[in-house]
């Protein structure tokens, strides 16, 4: 799912891979669910399911499971999902945003809420976070995609706003507005993406260090455990050196 990739390998590296799978898996069927029942079942007619498909088969989710869960949504037997972002603040002022797709509003709450508590957060009114964030089109390239010259043209060319790169993977940006398009263009450049999604992207970070930045790393393992919990963003800023001690 979504965050800040630095932070999201460290924590995966700690031997949480196979958990880490098996909940991805739910969220994605349970998207491709909510977006089929929210529109056409048909991803030709449906840009979100449309979208859930491409980022299920991304992560090498089979045509059966995907089929399953279109199937879940057209039979009327899905469950009725509500939308929710909270918005809250980890440790060391660290901004969070959370976007939970869940049956039962009360639970949901009650979770985060107790999440962000146990945790050395707090969560916030809507808007005391999101504020500090744009929202933005990604679409998340393997490196081996090519040199990080090849696809910042190829972004350039097909008109997106920003590229980030590291050693695992290209991140684009666009307006959100333009996701499809973009996400088109740079497909017939680069081939086809591994994740393409709208984010919440952060307009500066928060540096965080010690105790705090642990703690964070906790909170946002523990939100990202919840199975009400689509996505986390948050927009800390860790050294490099501080999170390979954290991952050790």
């Amino acid at each position: 799912m979504a965050g800040h990739s630095k932070f999201k390998n460290i924590m995966h590296r700690k031997g949480r891979q196979d958990a880490v799978r098996s909940k991805m898996f739910s969220k994605l069927s349970r998207e491709i669910t909510v977006a089929a029942k929210s529109g056409m079942p048909d991803p030709a007619m449906n840009p979100r399911l449309r979208l859930a498909i491409a980022n299920a088969k991304a992560e090498s989710m089979s045509k059966d499971v995907i089929d399953r869960a279109i199937k879940k949504a057209i039979g009327g037997d899905a469950e009725t999902y509500d939308e929710i972002r909270y918005e809250g603040f980890g440790p060391g002022g660290v901004g969070v945003i959370v976007e939970v797709l869940t049956d039962n509003r009360n639970r949901a709450a009650a979770n985060v809420r107790s999440t962000f508590a146990k945790n050395g957060g707090n969560l916030g009114e809507t808007g005391s976070v999101s504020f500090m964030f744009d929202r933005m089109g990604q679409i998340v390239y393997p490196a081996a995609a090519g040199s990080e010259d090849k696809v910042m043209e190829a972004a350039i060319e097909s008109g997106a706003d920003d590229v980030e790169s590291d050693e695992e993977s290209h991140t684009v940006y666009t307006a959100f507005e333009q996701l499809s398009e973009v996400a088109q263009a740079l497909e017939a450049l680069l081939g086809a993406p591994k994740s393409t999604g709208i984010v919440w992207r952060p307009k500066s970070q928060t540096p965080v260090t010690g105790e705090p930045a642990a703690t964070l790393m906790k909170l946002i393992e523990a939100l990202e455990d919840d199975d009400d919990v689509q996505n986390v963003y948050s927009n800390e800023d860790i050294a490099e050196d501080e999170l390979e001690k954290l991952a050790s």
